[in-house]
């Protein structure tokens, strides 16, 4: 019979542990500065479940995120600072990431709405392209 993997939000290593708390405040503020809706949020988080998220969200510190979740959330915070490195203007800054965009990763869509396709590699790309605009 075969078997599904079910992705758990189980630390994966032991650094893991330390860094879920902090990892998931700093998140839960970009993700109020970037005015993203719980749904969008557990997108980008790697489809965490509704009832975690919400445990989290009242309790950060008692997060236990995977090694992809952390990965995740490491993304965003890169996207977060080369904005704030490209756009000066914090309202500018956030405000990106629900503009549509004329450059050929996007398609006319927002980079928001690139990244709510769920994969890693979607947030990983416009983490990719924010550092090219850098010149890095």
């Amino acid at each position: 019979m075969p078997t599904t993997a079910v992705r758990t939000a189980v630390p994966d290593q032991p650094n893991s542990v330390a860094l879920s708390g902090p990892a998931f405040a700093v998140f839960l503020k970009i993700a109020a500065l970037w005015e993203l809706t719980p749904p969008e949020a557990r997108v980008l988080l790697g489809g965490l479940p509704e009832s975690t998220y919400f445990k989290y969200q009242k309790a950060p510190h008692s997060a236990r995120l995977s090694h992809d979740t952390l990965g995740r959330i490491s993304h965003v915070l890169g996207i977060y600072k080369a904005l704030n490195l490209l756009l000066p203007r914090a309202e500018s800054a956030d405000a990106w990431v629900r503009r549509p965009n004329d450059a050929p990763l996007f398609k006319g869509r927002s980079a928001l709405e690139y990244m709510l396709g769920g994969n890693f590699d979607d947030i990983a790309a416009v983490r990719r392209y924010l550092d090219s605009e850098r010149g890095w």
